[in-house]
């Protein structure tokens, strides 16, 4: 078993509840009666598996531009320079994932912030302190967003895709992204979390929980529970598969593509005609390389992908990986 994972009670503590955290005052007494021990103990047990890194965080997902906007980027960083272009990206503090992956566009990261023109701005100040063209991959259409990792098996879990309900606009109120940001920061682990929450944000406690099970039914929340970090478990074949599909197919099958075994995300982005023509996207998470590849070409054959060109970018690094941000620093105060 992976490094700090103990025991069967490790073990269901990651695969049970990386999803359908209880919405109640005391969430961890639950999880504690549900796995057979107490409340102190879940705790406890959670905060080792955070501290070890395999857990990122107890909490939230929001899902994409709904309370805040985000995009995917890319640029081609010289293979000398790719630790310092890194890091240059990393200060800043909306980027909250980065990836080193195999291809000449180099390094790829996820841009967040309260609203469009906070990511722009963003992606301005990487592109000015790099010295290099930043392209702007902008999500069109998710068919399916979520991660789930088991801790056994070659193949990761994959929920039911992104459903129509979740696309619906939705409307922010005020608190909104504040609550989130608490959220996506992550749940402080103690008895009664969502007290420690309301009291930050000067709210009551039964708000604040009524409000959340409200953004998960509206599908701002995807999911909340444990947040896992997929490498530490060893998902380490990471691989980000693009095609070139014509509009008039893309979405039908980038509905199929989001239904097959392995597939965890599966969207439509921007395409740049000369640089980066691609606007299908999926991603697979494998423990080996092998496992990936058989996955991709077994979804790619059944989806009828495999005449459309493909680039297959398989993660070599990661440089950082937090939550979103959705609200500005003021906000979060």
């Amino acid at each position: 078993m992976e490094r700090d994972v103990r025991d069967l009670v490790d073990v269901q503590l990651l695969e049970k509840w990386q999803r359908d955290l209880p919405l109640v005052r005391r969430p961890f007494a639950v999880l504690a009666e549900n796995l057979g021990t107490d409340e102190s103990e879940i705790i406890e047990r959670l905060a080792r598996l955070q501290k070890s890194g395999i857990v990122a965080r107890v909490g939230g997902v929001v899902r994409p531009n709904t309370l805040g906007a985000s995009t995917l980027a890319a640029l081609a960083a010289p293979d000398f320079e790719v630790e310092d272009v890194a890091a240059q990206i990393a200060a800043e503090p909306g980027i909250n994932h980065i990836y080193l992956r195999e291809n000449d566009w180099n390094i790829w990261f996820v841009a967040t912030g309260p609203d469009r023109a906070s990511v722009d701005e963003s992606l301005r100040r990487v592109s000015q302190r790099t010295g290099l063209q930043v392209l702007d991959i902008r999500l069109e259409k998710p068919y399916h967003i979520d991660l789930g990792f088991t801790l056994t098996g070659c193949k990761a879990a994959t929920p039911e895709p992104t459903s129509t309900h979740e696309l619906e606009p939705f409307n922010p109120r005020p608190g909104d992204r504040q609550l989130a940001q608490c959220m996506t920061s992550g749940l402080p682990l103690v008895p009664r979390p969502f007290e420690v929450l309301a009291q930050r944000l000067d709210l009551r406690e039964e708000h604040v929980i009524q409000r959340i099970k409200e953004l998960c039914d509206f599908g701002v929340f995807p999911r909340i529970g444990v947040i896992v970090r997929h490498r530490a478990l060893g998902w380490c074949s990471n691989a980000m598969v693009v095609w070139d599909v014509p509009p008039e197919d893309v979405d039908r099958k980038g509905a199929a593509l989001a239904t097959s075994p392995g597939v965890n995300l599966c969207y439509r982005r921007t395409r740049y005609p000369q640089a980066w023509p691609y606007n299908l996207y999926c991603m697979i998470h494998a423990k080996s390389r092998e496992d990936a590849l058989k996955l991709l070409e077994e979804a790619s054959a059944s989806v009828g992908l495999d005449k459309y060109p493909r680039k297959i970018l398989f993660s070599l690094r990661c440089f950082k990986q937090t939550g979103a941000m959705v609200a500005s620093s003021k906000e979060a105060a």
